[in-house]
């Protein structure tokens, strides 16, 4: 089974940090992107891991519905 997320990756002066949208909190650094990449894929794995009920709201297909909330500036 595969989750697809979306990782977002900002170019910095020693490399690369990158986190992912849909899991606040998730983030990696390394000096090269494919290593922060793999952080990224590590640190979901133990998120996931360690969340069973996030794990199972995931999973649920379409049960599930996401689209985009836009506030307007007050």
């Amino acid at each position: 089974m595969t989750i697809e997320l979306t990782a977002i990756f900002m170019k910095v002066p020693d490399g690369f940090i990158g986190f992912i949208a849909d899991l606040p909190g998730v983030q990696s650094r390394g000096s090269t992107l494919e290593e922060t990449r793999s952080g990224l894929e590590k640190a979901v794995r133990l998120i996931l891991e360690a969340n069973p009920a996030l794990v199972e709201e995931r999973l649920k297909g379409p049960d599930i519905r996401r689209e985009p909330l836009r506030i307007p500036d007050a």
